[in-house]
């Protein structure tokens, strides 16, 4: 008895790369590069189609969030003007509320300005942009 194991069959691949000339091969692997390219725009357009839909769901749902923290807001501040017009008139009370809001209006205003402020732009995007070799800057005189 000998121990040797007998080669398996060769494979498809491996009989069509015997018999295909280069030109087929090549041919092959631009039509699979080609599919595979195909493939992946679908994927990537699936999953921004799911993505966009749940960062809707999100978007409206923080909207839901936003207008009904306004009405708790709305309420707690005529629940003060209501308190206050209880140990003074009803008119100055309302201009109580309504300066306490003035100021936190302002207050936020003022932190809101100083963040845009400190906005930089793109650093990164002007800082690579600015080593591009001239030479490869389109409408420029080189010299």
């Amino acid at each position: 008895m000998s121990s040797q194991i007998p080669e398996p069959p060769p494979s498809a691949a491996h009989v069509k790369a015997d018999n295909a000339s280069l030109g087929d091969l090549l041919g092959d692997v631009t039509r699979d590069l080609s599919t595979l390219m195909r493939q992946e725009v679908e994927l990537a357009k699936a999953e921004l189609k799911q993505s966009t839909s749940r960062a809707g769901k999100g978007a409206g749902m923080l909207a839901g969030a936003g207008v009904g923290g306004h009405f708790v807001l709305l309420f707690l501040s005529l629940a003060l003007m209501w308190a206050l017009g209880a140990v003074m008139a009803l008119g100055w009370a309302a201009l109580i509320v309504a300066v306490i809001w003035a100021i936190i209006a302002a207050i936020l205003a003022s932190v809101g300005r100083k963040e845009l402020k400190q906005i930089k732009g793109l650093p990164q995007t002007g800082e690579t942009l600015s080593e591009i070799p001239p030479t490869l800057k389109p409408g420029e005189v080189n010299r």
